[in-house]
């Protein structure tokens, strides 16, 4: 997570996310990585965390991946017609409020990233590469020369795209899927959380500056005078940049803010393919249909 100086308020959260699969046809082996175990960070503490399977698996292992996220790997053997992934977790997150307008300018940010040998963690170096989902294209390039312009600092330059899509792209969850290009993306300008932090992590990688990809919680509010509907939250996706001896700093593009504590952190990675909530490999099934209900909820 980005420096800078932590706000005096302290906020937990209690987060049920469940996921159900049902097959048209059964289902007589199953493989799947799960990334639902939020991370312990500065800012961000784990009290506590379950994961409920259904069919229990006949092995289940728990390993840390190459991006440090927490991974559970499972085995399933029973038939089955369904399969139900249930994670409750209780966090403590510290807001934190890094000052933009210090970080170096963009060029030093990308020239460091790119210094021969150990002088920058492979952490970092991962993270500046193209990827599935993050192309690096000429007109990725142009749109980038729109908000870093020469000696801008790294941070302002993010915090100014950040603005830029809020405010120049429509959230419409009919318009892609997690096949959509980023190419058609930036052609249509509409789209969802996942695509509009590709976008934002491609036209940083553009001009070498390392930008990850984030999974995790938003804490939603009902409009004024209604209740909050149960299971009527939804996974979130945002981006972290480096900035040097700064450090890693979120962003939050669909939303046009820098998070202050009610973004709760599932998982790093390049791109969506490394961190996907649940994968899988199946021996049968057929078609498939998936309903997920997920609660985020301020804990007292």
């Amino acid at each position: 997570m980005g420096a800078g100086p932590l706000a005096a308020r302290c906020m937990k959260f209690e987060v049920s996310h469940r996921t159900s699969y049902q097959y048209r046809a059964p289902v007589a082996q199953s493989h799947h990585a799960i990334h639902l175990k939020p991370r312990g960070l500065p800012s961000q503490s784990v009290i506590h965390h379950s994961l409920l399977i259904e069919p229990a698996p006949v092995s289940s292992t728990e390993i840390t991946d190459t991006f440090g996220n927490a991974t559970v790997l499972l085995r399933i053997e029973d038939e089955h017609t369904e399969f139900i992934v249930h994670a409750r977790s209780t966090i403590e997150i510290k807001a934190s409020k890094p000052d933009i307008s210090k970080s170096p300018p963009w060029e030093i940010v990308a020239a460091t990233a790119r210094q021969p040998g150990d002088s920058i963690d492979v952490a970092v170096r991962q993270f500046v590469c193209r990827s599935r989902h993050v192309p690096l294209t000429s007109d990725i390039i142009r749109f980038a020369q729109g908000s870093f312009q020469s000696g801008r600092p790294v941070l302002e330059g993010a915090m100014h795209l950040t603005h830029r899509i809020f405010s120049e792209f429509t959230f419409d969850p009919r318009a892609t899927d997690i096949s959509t290009p980023v190419a058609r993306v930036l052609e249509t300008k509409r789209g969802v959380c996942q695509d509009f932090a590709h976008l934002a992590i491609a036209t940083l990688r553009a001009l070498g500056i390392p930008a990850r990809y984030v999974s995790g919680y938003l804490m939603t509010r009902p409009p004024p005078g209604q209740a909050k509907l149960k299971g009527a939250d939804a996974s979130h996706a945002w981006l972290s940049v480096w900035a040097g001896e700064q450090g890693w700093v979120d962003f939050d593009p669909t939303n046009g803010i820098t998070p202050k504590g009610e973004h709760i952190t599932l998982a790093y990675g390049r791109d969506y393919e490394d961190i996907s909530p649940i994968s899988g490999v199946l021996l049968g099934g057929g078609d498939q249909t998936m309903s997920v209900a997920v609660d985020v909820e301020q804990a007292v």
